[in-house]
């Protein structure tokens, strides 16, 4: 497997994985909102986004994650919070997800970064992925006020 900095050159490899990650969440496929949403991503450098693939010398993305930096006004420090995190159904339970983490964790540790936050459902069944790397719950972050 190799894991890399995603960049303008794989938006195309990441836009059927960007889409699964979204119909996963009962969104509808749509790869022309998806291009333009990861390509402004990429083109303002407002998110990290790493891409995985199965081999070494495959062209084929298998899998990504994707962070955005936040800051804790608390500790005034800064720290991501991961909101993507998908790989593909066909390579599911071959430790790419867990191999995505290290890699943002890693990150993080170089960045000197507070920590990673994680959004997601509270029905997903990666927590328990999450959960084995080692984060825990917090019941500080659960609120949400959307504008429509």
């Amino acid at each position: 497997m190799h894991i890399r900095l995603a960049t303008l050159q794989d938006l195309e490899s990441l836009i059927p994985l960007f889409d699964g990650y979204r119909v996963f969440y009962r969104q509808t496929s749509d790869y022309d909102k998806a291009r333009i949403f990861l390509k402004e991503r990429l083109t303002h450098n407002d998110s990290v986004i790493y891409i995985a693939f199965a081999k070494a010398d495959s062209e084929t993305a298998v899998g990504f994650t994707q962070l955005y930096p936040i800051f804790s006004s608390v500790s005034m420090e800064p720290m991501y919070i991961l909101n993507d995190l998908y790989i593909h159904t066909d390579h599911r339970s071959k430790g790419i997800g867990q191999a995505l983490i290290h890699t943002v964790k890693d990150l993080c540790r170089k960045e000197h970064q507070k920590g990673i936050v994680i959004q997601t459902e509270t029905t997903n069944p990666a927590q328990h992925l999450y959960e084995r790397l080692g984060f825990t719950k917090d019941p500080d972050l659960h609120y949400f006020w959307p504008t429509n």
